[in-house]
């Protein structure tokens, strides 16, 4: 995932039985409110169901509990109140306010401004995940797929549970069209698009030369989204020399964009396990590749992906060790 997001392990994950409360080993459970039921200091769950959760929606559970003023400002000011507010159901990753405390004063002054609206909303979106995952479910998960479209990392050790990099603190709090699991951290998005995120790899040099050539870098900064098989410069090596060199001419520039747009999908982010799934999928050339499992590999035509799954504001790259021509 984005370098940008965090990286900190330490809270543990309570599973909650269906009407009970959640609770940590200090003794909280019952009926007790949030407020009842913190600061025990071991750093197990620190806010447990209200009694009449069920009865008010994800804004209005939130808000009652006291502990997410920052994040209910943040939805009014993306203008996300009535999506949380409508049927769903969606499962939220609600970072608390000292979650929020931690991006800084500045940054959160920025964010909440007019300006930043997409970008807030971006990053609030990031927290949202379309339908129902109880922590049951949750913990079975190596990822899951957000309302921003880009994909948080799930990860279970030593029994606690952790998206990406932040502490599930407390689960399966109950609301009329969804439910909330709350975090100790905020979670950020890649807020680089796809031609951005290869140039700052620094392993596609080749690859980000050839779309300013065929100006696909202009097409590829888009809105998207798009799915794109990236060859890596040792990729573009393997292309005998004196080809590399006419691709480069003005007079082979169509022949070169067919080729480039040969490696990119537009349209969809295409997740690799979706992609082995599929087991082909229509390139932006007009024609399709074709994707399989071979062992511990996954193969796109002859090229073999070797990092899968690295999100862009725009889409998703695969990086791939062969530069793959359309038939």
């Amino acid at each position: 995932m984005d370098s940008g997001k965090r990286n900190t392990l330490a809270a543990m994950v309570v599973l909650s039985l269906a009407g009970t409360a959640i609770a940590g080993p200090g003794g909280c459970g019952g009926g007790q409110t949030a407020s009842a039921c913190e600061g025990k200091g071991d750093n197990t769950i620190t806010m447990v169901k209200h009694e009449n959760a069920a009865d008010k929606d994800i804004v209005d559970t939130a808000v009652s509990a006291g502990k997410f003023n920052t994040l209910a400002a943040a939805l009014k000011a993306a203008d996300l109140i009535d999506t949380l507010k409508g049927k769903g159901p969606f499962t939220v990753f609600a970072p608390t306010d000292e979650a929020f405390a931690k991006l800084g004063t500045a940054t959160l002054e920025s964010l909440l401004k007019p300006e930043n609206k997409a970008k807030l909303a971006s990053i609030l979106t990031y927290h949202v995940v379309a339908g129902e995952v109880k922590a049951a479910d949750v913990v079975k998960l190596t990822s899951a797929t957000t309302v921003n479209g880009q994909r948080a990392d799930i990860k279970i050790k030593d029994g606690k549970v952790s998206i990406d990099g932040s502490n599930v603190i407390a689960t399966d709090v109950a609301a009329t069209n969804g439910v909330i699991h709350v975090i100790d951290t905020v979670i950020l998005p890649s807020d680089k698009n796809i031609v951005e995120t290869a140039v700052g790899a620094g392993k596609f040099n080749t690859l980000a030369k050839l779309l300013v050539a065929t100006g696909l870098d202009k097409a590829l900064a888009e809105k998207g989204p798009f799915t794109v098989f990236a060859p890596t410069d040792d990729a573009f090596a393997k292309l005998p020399k004196e080809t590399l060199e006419s691709l480069a001419k003005p007079e082979s520039k169509e022949k070169l964009a067919g080729i480039l747009k040969y490696h990119v999908v537009a349209g969809t982010r295409i997740f690799s396990d979706d992609a082995i799934k599929a087991g082909k999928a229509t390139t932006l050339q007009g024609g399709s590749v074709k994707i399989k499992s071979e062992g511990k590999n996954v193969k796109i035509d002859g090229a073999t992906v070797v990092g899968a799954d690295i999100d862009a504001s725009n889409g998703v790259i695969h990086v791939i060790d062969t530069v793959i021509l359309p038939k």
